[in-house]
């Protein structure tokens, strides 16, 4: 039934979240003169969910969410030096070395010999190429797919590149709003393999219950699901 299996990237192929922890800890910090931190942290993610539709995801967008909140809670004081440290705090995000999760190589080994593999991910071009390119994993993808959202009509769009049908392809990622729910609605199939740490704008607050829903605790636990669907 399965002709197409795609992959999530960030925190599901490699570590992403984290990064963007360590960087919203150093930048609440640096505002503490004007705000307390947890403060500043909700002030950050207002920026960034009301930027999503002028900057889309990724580190760019996330750096001028910084900046952006940080002249409104300093009312316009912050230091230049301070702009300078955000812009560094954005670069040091782009040349992290891509951290792979456990097995993902033998995964994609394995299952490449009898599907089509596909990445599926959002987030800055110009980034995700750099991390698939680091990672050495190029060579298992059939195609690969950057999206700027992951709605029902992106989905739909890359199904019919695939000259496939919806109960065909498999969706396999870390987000159950992104990755998992929009993929259901339109017929397919899902797993979710939950990270431990996720972006507040990525939760949902209900159970999912379909028949074409599975859900693993780690990459390598798909290969059993897939060879039962």
């Amino acid at each position: 039934m399965i002709k197409v299996i795609a992959f999530d990237a960030d925190d599901t192929l490699w570590v992403n979240e984290p990064f963007f922890r360590e960087a919203e800890e150093k930048f609440t910090e640096m505002l503490e003169d004007f705000m307390p931190q947890h403060s500043s942290l909700k002030e950050l993610y207002h920026t960034e969910i009301e930027n999503i539709n002028i900057y889309g995801y990724g580190i760019k967008g996330f750096m001028l969410s910084m900046i952006e909140t940080a002249i409104r809670v300093s009312e316009k004081n912050i230091p230049i030096t301070m702009i300078e440290r955000i812009m560094d705090i954005g670069k040091e995000m782009m040349s992290k070395p891509v951290e792979m999760l456990p097995e993902v190589e033998q995964v994609l080994k394995e299952l490449s010999s009898d599907y089509r593999l596909v990445m599926a991910t959002k987030g800055d071009l110009v980034d995700q190429e750099r991390k698939l390119k680091k990672s050495g994993l190029e060579a298992y993808f059939h195609h690969i797919e950057i999206m700027s959202e992951k709605k029902e009509a992106d989905f739909l769009k890359l199904i019919k590149h695939l000259d496939i049908s919806p109960s065909e392809f498999l969706m396999i990622g870390n987000s159950l709003k992104s990755d998992i729910l929009p993929v259901l609605k339109l017929g397919g199939h899902a797993i979710h393999i939950p990270f431990h740490v996720t972006w507040k704008h990525e939760m949902i607050h209900h159970e999912i219950e379909h028949e074409n829903f599975y859900q693993a605790e780690q990459i390598s636990h798909i290969i059993p699901l897939i060879k039962e669907m």
